[in-house]
């Protein structure tokens, strides 16, 4: 296979030309490259903490369950991240109203006002692909990771 990378590279990639989770995870790498530059360090913020944050801006209160869900966390893994969040004072628990069994997980004062701090620095960061992708492109690869991110190892399609 002749791609645009093995022109750039001198090293032959060999089968992993064509393993999608080699490039993906070649990818992180520059994503998480950016997300620390304009979020991350100058905000404290793991790049789950930071979809943590903007779950809940974007739904006001959501459930353990859903968050777990909407960040692909175990039951476990959450408790500890929402613990963490609490204690910095980022987050609030409350009980639910109608099932006193369960609870919301909701922004804090001080969550909106780091919320909005990393939503203001959003766009320079997805300003750095703009060289490296046209609109069509971005649309189609972010379609693509949402629909091997769904995708269920051993479900049909």
């Amino acid at each position: 296979m002749d791609t645009s990378h093995a022109k750039k590279n001198p090293v032959r990639q060999g089968v992993l030309d064509d393993v999608v989770g080699y490039h993906v995870a070649r990818a992180r790498v520059t994503t998480q490259a950016m997300f620390l530059r304009h979020v991350g360090q100058p905000l404290e913020l793991r790049p789950v903490d930071y979809s943590l944050l903007m779950l809940l801006d974007a739904n006001t209160r959501l459930t353990p369950k859903q968050l777990a869900q909407a960040l692909a966390l175990s039951a476990p893994n959450l408790t500890i991240m929402l613990d963490r969040m609490q204690e910095r004072g980022l987050i609030e628990r409350i009980r639910s109203e109608t099932d006193r069994r369960s609870q919301h997980v909701l922004l804090s004062s001080a969550g909106r006002a780091l919320t909005d701090q990393a939503l203001a620095r959003t766009p320079a960061m997805e300003a750095d692909l703009d060289g490296a992708l046209s609109r069509a492109e971005r649309a189609m690869l972010i379609e693509l990771l949402d629909k091997v991110a769904r995708h269920q190892v051993g479900a049909a399609d």
